[in-house]
């Protein structure tokens, strides 16, 4: 499934929808998108897909992969997403 191309925000700043689709993902992380902190949560995404940043269909394709395995690994990425985040706060 293929994502529909990055949505226009306002201020001109264009942020991958493919966040519409981690909802779950980042209720898990205990994350809420806002729009302050919409693109810091697309940049941590784009840091845990080893993907340069604004490549959204990269990096959509990445965290799907990564996504495809055990409950395990899920827990992992929710760790490091949090983290992510976190990290792209500072």
């Amino acid at each position: 499934m293929r994502p529909a191309p990055c949505a226009f925000q306002p201020k001109e700043e264009t942020v991958s929808c493919y966040l519409r689709h981690m909802k779950e993902l980042l209720a898990e992380a205990g994350i809420e998108v806002t729009a302050d902190n919409r693109k810091q949560i697309d940049r941590a995404f784009h840091d845990l897909a080893g993907v340069k940043y604004k490549d959204c269909p990269a990096t959509w394709r990445k965290l799907k992969q990564e996504l495809a395995g055990d409950a395990a690994g899920r827990r992992r990425f929710v760790q490091r997403l949090k983290k992510a985040v976190r990290d792209q706060e500072e």
